[in-house]
């Protein structure tokens, strides 16, 4: 089993993880609850980090067994976590309860519901210089939204940031890999398209709405 598919096209990794497959479908099921719609985002975003962060450096070490020293690794570079609000909240404890050192900011990006095009009303961010920068959108639809947030990052040190999505649609991937062609897009499934309301499909309906059950 691979465990991602690439596309160096478009600068795609799509995770193709067995249990991945199984979240994206409980997910997609309009009769998963909200408790378990956060759990079952937790755990995938825990899946799709490992394939997101294999570029974070490490170091030597040395570390004492109970019987004698030993080599070992270390993560010799902090990271930034970006989630994008407020769906992208729902991402967020996957990566500070993985890894050691980490900084979260946070963006607020909201959606027209008609124009799907989106306005920032809060953005706090740490220092990003020499952080290894993840940027949290879990449905990178129309691409507006990830771009914004991408720019912002970039604006504020980020000098790679890496995006982290829940489900994809081709014109989201083509729109944050025209803006910001050198960043790689990590997702768990690239699905068919836009409905006339900008909603992927087929989709799982409204993250947030979901998330926090205010449908």
């Amino acid at each position: 089993m691979r465990w991602g598919a690439h596309n160096p096209a478009m600068n795609l990794l799509v995770v193709e993880h067995p249990l991945a497959a199984h979240i994206v479908g409980a997910l997609r099921d309009r009769k998963t609850p909200p408790e378990q719609y956060r759990h079952l985002t937790r755990t995938l975003t825990t899946i799709l980090l490992l394939d997101a962060t294999r570029d974070v450096p490490t170091e030597t070490c040395k570390v004492h067994t109970p019987l004698e020293e030993a080599d070992a690794r270390r993560v010799s570079q902090s990271l930034a976590v970006v989630p994008v609000l407020r769906a992208g909240l729902a991402m967020l404890e996957a990566a500070v309860s993985l890894f050691p050192d980490v900084a979260v900011g946070y963006i607020g990006l909201e959606r027209h519901h008609e124009t799907a095009i989106a306005h920032s009303y809060y953005c706090k961010l740490p220092r990003l210089q020499g952080r290894f920068t993840l940027c949290f959108d879990p449905m990178l639809a129309t691409g507006g939204s990830a771009s914004q947030a991408l720019s912002l990052l970039k604006a504020h040190g980020a000098e790679r940031p890496v995006m982290v999505s829940i489900l994809a649609a081709p014109e989201g991937v083509a729109k944050v890999q025209a803006d910001h062609p050198d960043v790689p897009i990590f997702t768990a499934a690239l699905d068919r398209e836009l409905d006339p309301r900008k909603y992927i499909l087929p989709g799982l309906g409204d993250f947030g709405d979901r998330l926090y059950g205010t449908l």
